[in-house]
């Protein structure tokens, strides 16, 4: 299984700069999902309503395989696509950048937009603190009480496992969560213990 580690940024972050009269302000938001920078975005378009242009990309998940970007009225491919370039080029996923622009009276051209949207990105990524953080998976399974303390000393035993809810019955009902690369070596300890009953993942 592919590692789950990927790099992204701790915090949100800004930077603004200015290109021919035009101001660019650029956002910088750690997510998690497409709903998330969604939702970042039109927060700062909210608040920015009086600007020309709220031009937006994100990278998600731990391949950095999930991906949108929006020009928002800059000719295709000058603005969006450039703000994911400098995502892809820091190698950062579950991350949003919005850049904000002020149009200040004289015309950038393409090459001049494509130029002037990364280096925002950019800037907004260099203003924040990256961190390594990890994609992970939960895990719900059952087991006869019998196998509780088997069951709970591999749970303890490992680091990356963080136990998110129990249920101590006849049967009992686990629910864990752990880092996706790590799962199917821990689904094969468990499955050592007798009467322990895994989804089929």
């Amino acid at each position: 299984m592919a590692s789950s580690a990927f790099l992204t940024i701790k915090a949100p972050s800004e930077a603004s700069m200015r290109e021919k009269m035009s101001k660019f302000i650029a956002f910088a938001f750690p997510v998690t999902t497409a709903e998330e920078a969604k939702a970042k975005v039109a927060e700062v378009a909210n608040r920015y309503h009086d600007a020309r242009h709220v031009c937006w990309a994100y990278r998600l998940g731990a391949d950095g395989s999930e991906t949108m970007a929006n020009d928002n009225g800059e000719p295709s491919g000058t603005a969006g696509r450039p703000i994911l370039g400098a995502i892809r080029s820091a190698e950062l996923s579950n991350i949003v950048i919005a850049v904000v622009r002020y149009f200040g009276g004289i015309k950038l051209g393409t090459s001049g937009l494509i130029t002037a949207y990364k280096e925002a990105a950019s800037l907004a990524i260099q203003a924040a603190e990256i961190i390594e953080d990890c994609e992970l998976s939960q895990l719900s399974f059952t087991f006869p009480y019998q196998a509780v303390n088997s069951v709970m000393k591999i749970t303890k035993s490992d680091p990356d496992i963080t136990v998110l809810s129990t249920d101590f019955n006849n049967t009992c009902s686990l629910t864990l969560s752990i880092r996706t690369d790590r799962l199917d070596d821990l689904c094969r300890r468990l499955s050592d213990i007798s009467g322990v009953s895994l989804p089929n993942l």
